[in-house]
């Protein structure tokens, strides 16, 4: 049972980091950006040239390398995110939302089909693995990378909470997500805060890339779209636009798909993960701690 609980939680922090970008950005502009899990492949395959230029360093021990090359990561990754919100979405930010989402789409198999082109259709082995011999808790195995993994993302959860709830910046976003009007009449910069939210979500995705490459040791051009669909269905559980409720969504899921696959096999996994995204869309559209939203007019 521990093992299950600990195997959810561990996959569901990967969820939960990619889920986060997704709320971001729908709560301030309410844009489904299918795009975004495209950027944890992005940061999967930036890390992957990365490590290459600092195969000097992995004598120090691939734990500070590769948490190294998680920052550079993740400000290459934020990079890119801008760059897509200034050139992709931002002209399109008072066309109908229809167009906005064929265009995320496009976003998504341009970014997928030109890292094809560069690096070929075949599966990459990430230069660091992270492993180890398993430490027994209260029956569960559990490894030292699985730990040091789960307590980055954690930190990376901790420092957005803090950020979004305690700074003029995050306030910026909280008072755009209520009402973008308002506060361009009170002096906000719109653009630079949506910019910002962008950039933030991206790192995150990109973060929660390098974490998986190096965990699972292999990269592929398409490994951004499933966890993409997942992360979006853990937005929904946990109420799409609520940081809190992406984080409980990516957890729910992770344990979900834990529970199941352990019962009825690992080839139900997606069945039960988006499975339950129906379920939700029907019978709690609003998801865990999200809100009735009454739209003006």
């Amino acid at each position: 049972m521990l093992q299950l609980i600990w195997n959810g939680l561990f996959v569901g922090s990967f969820y939960a980091l990619v889920a986060l970008g997704y709320s971001m950005v729908y709560g301030i502009i309410k844009l489904l950006n299918f795009a975004h899990g495209d950027l944890y492949m992005m940061g999967a395959f930036l890390s992957f040239i990365i490590v290459g230029g600092l195969s000097g360093l992995l004598g120090f021990g691939s734990i500070p390398v590769l948490l190294l090359v998680l920052l550079i990561t993740m400000l290459l990754t934020g990079g890119i995110g801008v760059l897509i919100e200034r050139v992709a979405y931002r002209p399109l930010r008072k066309s109908p939302r229809l167009s906005v989402l064929i265009t995320a789409v496009g976003v998504s198999f341009t970014l997928e089909y030109t890292v094809r082109q560069i690096f070929g259709p075949n599966p990459k082995v990430f230069p660091i693995r992270l492993s180890g011999n398993p430490i027994d808790i209260l029956g569960a195995r559990i490894t030292v990378a699985q730990i040091v993994l789960m307590l980055v993302a954690a930190v990376l959860m901790f420092l957005l909470q803090r950020y979004i709830m305690h700074t003029r910046e995050g306030r910026a976003m909280r008072a755009i997500a209520l009402d973008q009007k308002a506060s361009l009449l009170m002096g906000v910069n719109v653009n630079k805060v949506i910019s910002r939210t962008f950039f933030i979500g991206s790192a995150l995705a990109g973060a929660a890339g390098v974490m998986a490459a190096a965990y699972y040791g292999s990269i592929d051009f398409l490994m951004g779209f499933v966890i993409g669909l997942k992360a979006f269905t853990a937005a929904v559980i946990g109420g799409i636009g609520n940081l809190y409720g992406a984080m409980l969504g990516g957890l729910a899921l992770g344990l979900l798909e834990s529970f199941g696959t352990n019962f009825f096999g690992g080839e139900w996994r997606d069945v039960f993960a988006f499975g339950f995204l129906i379920l939700f869309l029907i019978f709690k559209p609003t998801g865990l701690l999200g809100e009735r939203v009454v739209e003006r007019v």
